[in-house]
């Protein structure tokens, strides 16, 4: 169904013409009454006036007006899944949601459910319907865009990467450094176990899914270093994003013959949760605050989540869109170093620890937080600063120490178990990071 959500900051657009209709009648007005022999300083004075009267109008407007003058733009994601209930096009939406409501001339449509055979044609609907930026919230359905980036020339397209780097000029591929919130669970789920055994019910072998995943296990092993624990992460394969059933049976596997007592996924439905809930034990989310914004279990089972705010990421394309850019960037791999001011004042990263509404070392669960050393919760807070400041990320410090298991890419075979392939301290480039980390890090079980 074709929906459309239009900017909650309408309503306001009148008064402001208003406004500045009333403070050209009295600039006017002041003329009209200035005498020939103060003329000069007249002048000075209004000019100064206008000066000041002008720039607090600007200063006003600028905060609920992307970068464009009178420019519009609305903004149009192809959801490949069905937005409620779902953690991946949940925040795609809400981003869309939280652009229109910051912004009174960015308007935000969708559609839901869109495979790659459906993507072109609804696009085009969409196009024809006012859209000026096209999103594809999935590679697979995404980059069908390509082929009518050329037909509609003033149109920003845009698909977000799982291991394919094309662009063309208004072809633009984006993805979050959710790593480094991984990371940080990672620490928080190392330090949690008990039973020294953690269970990842994941999608399928790629290169989005492995990255994410390796964030998470760096974490976990800089936890156990530090604890002097013995942790095992065992990793099992649904098939695909979304198989509720299937991912429950996992779950329990994990659970049942694994002796996990920490669960966290790389899938999208809520059955890996409802299984943490039913089984009593810890649970680390993904993408969304799964307990603030779906009300999604409690802290009594949800330790940590991260949060991703993909508003970042669409804010840059949409001030490009309005400023004219024709030659815009086309890879977009932002993280916890940037960020956006939301429509009520809070400023948030393009990623962050987030569980319940709150945010940071505060997400962690207080049933979770007496059981975590004081060393972690401080080496949480430490790294969490150090990467909004852009200091430090997980990916440099680390050497990557191949496990020998992963996704063979054309011309790009798995390394070969215990080979290094990147030294420690190593800046990775973000394209290297986006279509070639093929391989499991070393010291990860991948179930059969």
């Amino acid at each position: 169904m074709f929906s459309k959500i239009l900017s909650k900051n309408e309503a306001h657009k009148m008064p402001r013409v208003l406004l500045w209709l009333l403070l050209l009648v009295l600039a006017l007005a002041m003329t009209q009454c200035t005498s020939s022999d103060g003329e000069d300083a007249a002048e000075s004075g209004d000019a100064a006036d206008t000066a000041d009267t002008a720039d607090t109008a600007d200063e006003a407007a600028s905060e609920d007006t992307a970068d464009a003058g009178d420019g519009t733009v609305t903004l149009a994601i192809q959801h490949f899944s069905v937005i409620e209930g779902t953690t991946w096009s949940g925040a795609h939406d809400r981003a869309g949601e939280r652009l229109a409501e910051k912004y009174d001339n960015v308007e935000y449509v969708f559609r839901e459910e869109v495979g790659p055979d459906l993507t072109v044609p609804y696009a085009e609907e969409l196009i024809a319907n006012g859209a000026d930026i096209v999103i594809g919230n999935a590679e697979f359905m995404g980059l069908p865009l390509q082929e009518i980036t050329e037909k509609y020339p003033d149109v920003y397209f845009g698909s977000i990467i799982a291991s394919d780097l094309s662009t063309e000029r208004n072809f633009i591929r984006l993805f979050p450094r959710q790593y480094q919130a991984l990371y940080l669970e990672g620490l928080i789920a190392g330090a949690l176990t008990e039973t020294g055994n953690i269970g990842i019910v994941s999608a399928f072998p790629s290169v989005q899914v492995i990255r994410r995943t390796n964030g998470f296990v760096l974490g976990v092993q800089d936890a156990a270093e530090m604890l002097g624990k013995d942790i095992n992460i065992y990793v099992r394969y649904a098939g695909d994003w979304f198989l509720p059933p299937e991912e429950r049976g996992i779950a329990e596997t994990l659970i049942s013959e694994y002796n996990v007592d920490v669960l966290t996924q790389q899938t999208d439905s809520g059955s890996p949760l409802d299984v943490a809930v039913e089984q009593d034990i810890w649970f680390v989310g993904k993408d969304m605050d799964i307990v603030g914004f779906y009300g999604w279990a409690d802290t009594d089972t949800v330790a940590v989540s991260f949060d991703t705010r993909w508003e970042v990421l669409y804010d840059h394309m949409i001030n490009d869109f309005l400023a004219g850019e024709q030659n815009p960037e086309t890879v977009l791999y932002l993280g916890m170093e940037s960020s956006i001011t939301l429509a009520d004042g809070t400023e948030v990263p393009t990623v962050d620890l987030m569980n319940d509404g709150k945010v940071g070392i505060e997400a962690i669960s207080p049933a979770a937080l007496p059981l975590i050393p004081q060393e972690i919760l401080d080496l949480v807070e430490q790294r969490r600063e150090q990467m909004i400041a852009g200091e430090w990320d997980p990916f440099t410090e680390h050497a990557f120490i191949s496990n020998g298991t992963g996704l063979e890419l054309e011309g790009l075979p798995v390394p070969a178990a215990g080979e290094e392939v990147k030294p420690a301290g190593e800046v990775p480039t973000a394209e290297w990071l986006l279509s070639q980390f093929n391989f499991d890090l070393m010291g990860v079980t991948i179930l059969e």
